[in-house]
């Protein structure tokens, strides 16, 4: 079994930070931890004792960690505002690597666009994400057809499309944070037009 204590994702899930998991244990890999579902960013004030959930999280992540290692290789999330990305860099500060292959799908840039964004030292490519999740938008994006991994299990087809994603070119055009904000648009919200 491995420890998510001895992972990248550990500091994370000490902090109280990984929520709504799909899948938070070991994978196919020996020595390799999986994690689906939010990483919160911003936490509400608590009052007294009381729970409340983040103001907002990366959503619907994907990514692995090996155990022993200090970064995250690969990571795939939907943010609902491109700005969040700041947070996203200061909370995940020292588990990313400038070698690591990051995915962040975004609700308010042109659905036609994809960047590269710089923060630090650390590289997001950024992708518009309008009415998918992210697990169908990475397997377009890593050209994976479901019928190749449909026999198997939920770490099992994590570790098939991460191990695809990681080795993604994804030379798109690069912007800085800066000039992503002042191109993003309104966020969508995601419950208009949706029946009550």
């Amino acid at each position: 079994m491995t420890s998510i204590d001895n992972t990248a994702l550990g500091r994370l899930d000490k902090e109280g930070r990984l929520l709504n998991a799909v899948l938070k244990g070991d994978t196919t890999k020996p020595g390799r931890f999986g994690f689906r579902g939010d990483i919160a960013l911003k936490f509400q004030a608590q009052v007294a004792d009381e729970k409340r959930p983040p103001d907002y999280s990366i959503e619907q992540v994907l990514t692995v960690a090996q155990e022993g290692e200090a970064t995250i290789p690969v990571l795939a999330g939907y943010l609902h505002s491109f700005a969040y990305l700041a947070d996203l860099a200061k909370v995940l500060d020292g588990a990313l690597t400038p070698k690591g292959s990051y995915f962040i799908f975004c609700n308010n840039i042109d659905l036609l666009a994809k960047y590269r964004t710089r923060i630090g030292d650390i590289t997001f490519r950024v992708l518009p994400c309008d009415e998918s999740t992210v697990w169908k938008e990475m397997m377009d994006l890593a050209g994976v057809d479901k019928n190749d991994i449909k026999k198997l299990d939920t770490a099992g087809k994590l570790d098939y499309l991460l191990d695809v994603a990681k080795d993604l070119d994804g030379s798109y055009a690069e912007i800085s944070y800066e000039e992503g904000l002042a191109k993003m648009e309104p966020v969508k919200n995601r419950n208009e037009n949706r029946p009550v």
